[in-house]
């Protein structure tokens, strides 16, 4: 070591970065052995990787968009109670606001908006009919204004025709989430479906009139028809 503190000894050059990183003879030996393996290794999990990816990722080109202008969701509400005669059943229909379908890898996902929905019944005067729509989307049963959208989302879909599916997902409504499981047909490039469920089971107690002699019951079918664009 000089005076001034660099180093000019031969010994203080080899301890210096990069200069001592010589690998022994036995050691070479090691590490071209151990190539082969680490290369199977890099190669399995790039394998794997690639093997993980999702099928949607894969091919894009299999998934549509729902045309909102042609797909429908219809639900049919049926009258109960001792006077029930003196009631009506309800047809209630409003478009999929948005959402995407994939026949290769068995998806589907919609938005329908909560208060687009309307009351089709033909025999009831335009007063009852908005008198019943004013009912449906207030806060006694969809509270349409707080909880907008309609969501269902698939989980598994299993064939059971040609033309056939079993549709297992989960509605959502009024921000409570159920599975429920849709038998589908596809016919002429269209794609239908149909559920019954409780309105119960999402929080909504089924609506009664003169005390209870006229009412709806709680159960209702769910059907939707849907095709791409």
């Amino acid at each position: 070591m000089s005076r001034n503190g660099n180093c000019s000894h031969r010994r203080c050059k080899l301890a210096s970065p990069g200069r001592n990183l010589r690998v022994r003879p036995e050691n070479r030996v090691r590490w071209y052995a151990a190539l082969p393996r680490l290369r199977a290794r890099v190669g399995a999990a790039i394998l794997l990787a690639l093997l993980s990816m999702p099928l949607r990722i894969v091919d894009a080109s299999s998934l549509k968009d729902i045309d909102p202008e042609g797909s429908v969701l219809v639900v049919r509400v049926y009258k109960a109670g001792l006077f029930s005669a003196l009631g009506h059943e309800h047809e209630i229909r409003a478009s999929i606001q948005n959402g995407v379908f994939d026949e290769e890898t068995s998806t589907v996902d919609f938005v329908v908006d909560a208060r687009a929905l309307r009351v089709l019944d033909p025999n009831i005067s335009d007063k009852d009919r908005e008198e019943i729509e004013t009912t449906m989307l207030g806060p006694k049963v969809l509270d349409a204004a707080k909880f907008p959208e309609i969501r269902f989302h698939s989980t598994e879909v299993t064939r059971s025709s040609e033309n056939g599916w079993t549709v297992h997902g989960d509605l959502t409504l009024r921000e409570q989430t159920h599975p429920v499981n849709v038998d589908v047909k596809r016919r002429e490039g269209r794609y239908r479906g149909a559920v019954r469920l409780r309105q119960s089971e999402f929080g909504i107690t089924p609506v009664t009139i003169a005390g209870g002699a006229i009412r709806v019951k709680d159960e209702v079918r769910v059907e939707f028809d849907v095709v791409g664009r």
